[in-house]
């Protein structure tokens, strides 16, 4: 998921002259010419295909707000303005994160070479990072009987699960006529069904699955489309009428339908709800994250290079928050809920998880979050779908 190829780039066109192929020659020149040898040159090296420096600065700016969103949590109650921003974030950072997955989900065909990928760079570190964070609820956050379960991810390991899930069922939805209302219908049905449980997090795997749909749907043309001069110069007043709205509905509204990780039942409301707010949020989820994707950089800059990383960022920032939240950081100091205190929360979530996306912190987790694990599969299995 974190690591987006440049989908752009072609192969350099072949030259129309071949240099193997000898000029006319008239026959003095061609007796003098000494006679020629079958001396093969080494194969040129293949270069390495550049990353696309406008989906990393996308997918470190969505990071950013995901880890400041999270930070704010703890210290957002008694704060409308902040619930309010908190609100307008949760609605699309985690959509355009998914939705930017599934773009780059699209050639996922269960071909050896992918299923390995897909086990060493999701369920690895899914494996080792929900047992972390287990572990650490456990003895940082004084539960002894915080069970360490595969079955029921906690905290941000969900999106592991799910994109697990996600990826291995893309033939099938590649394979569908109209795959995205399908992909809607399942997620109504989802938020209705209190019985769905935890395992898995299956309400949100289903009820975020329209967004990894629509991003199989997509193609460079339509990134092209909300880049255009036009959305651009929408998009600030389609932010600044959601932060509006969403100072309205604070106090008014549930958060959990942000969370997308209970049925309507669940949260109390009516079970007709369900399916209304599921297209409600999708449509506004939609328009955000493609004001917030016309607003990304297209060049290079400072931080694209932080874009690779971004998987680290994700998987590390919840040890901060947790952690500052377990040691009473938040009830200690009391002045962070004030609009100076949280914009130094906000400012050091993220420097925080900007670190945390670093080249040398992406070297040092790699053995976890992209381990080669050649001892586990097959001879060639790395090829064999190529």
């Amino acid at each position: 998921m974190f690591q987006a190829p440049n989908v752009f780039q072609r192969a350099p066109l072949p030259s129309a002259t071949r240099e193997s192929e000898p000029r006319h020659r008239g026959p003095k020149a061609a007796a003098a010419a000494p006679p020629t040898t079958t001396e093969q040159k080494p194969p040129a090296a293949v270069p390495a295909k550049r990353r696309d420096a406008y989906f990393d600065n996308v997918k470190y700016l969505a990071i950013v707000l995901v880890a400041m969103a999270h930070a704010w949590e703890p210290v957002m109650e008694g704060s409308r303005t902040t619930r309010a921003l908190y609100m307008v974030a949760y609605t699309f950072h985690m959509p355009a994160f998914i939705i930017v997955s599934g773009y780059f989900s699209r050639s996922f065909d269960m071909s050896a070479a992918k299923v390995k990928r897909l086990v060493t760079g999701v369920a690895v570190p899914y494996v080792v990072f929900e047992t972390a964070y287990s572990l650490f609820k456990r003895y940082a956050g004084d539960s002894p009987d915080h069970p360490v379960s595969l079955i029921d991810p906690w905290y941000l390991t969900w999106f592991l699960v799910a994109l697990f899930i996600w990826r291995i069922t893309t033939p099938l939805w590649r394979t569908l006529r109209h795959p995205l209302p399908v992909a809607l219908v399942i997620a109504m049905l989802a938020s209705l069904s209190p019985t769905i449980g935890d395992d898995l997090d299956l309400q949100r795997v289903l009820q975020f699955l329209p967004f990894f749909v629509l991003g199989l749907q997509l193609r460079p043309e339509h990134f092209d489309l909300v880049r255009r001069r036009e959305v651009r110069m929408l998009a600030p007043a389609l932010f600044a009428a959601a932060v509006v709205f969403a100072y309205w509905a604070a106090p008014r509204m549930r958060l959990g339908w942000f969370y997308r990780s209970n049925s309507a039942q669940e949260m109390g409301a009516p079970w007709w709800s369900g399916p209304v707010m599921t297209l409600l949020m999708f449509g506004c989820a939609t328009l955000l994250t493609a004001g917030f994707l016309s607003w990304a950089p297209r060049r290079r800059t400072w931080f694209s290079v932080l874009g690779a990383g971004t998987i680290c960022g994700y998987l590390l920032h919840g040890f901060l928050v947790k952690g500052a939240e377990y040691a009473g950081l938040f009830d200690a100091c009391a002045w962070l809920s004030t609009p100076p205190g949280l914009v130094l929360v906000s400012l050091v979530a993220a420097g925080a998880v900007t670190l945390m996306c670093t080249p040398p912190v992406r070297r040092l987790l790699r053995p976890v979050t992209e381990p080669e694990l050649e001892w586990a599969f097959r001879r060639g299995s790395a090829t064999a779908g190529r």
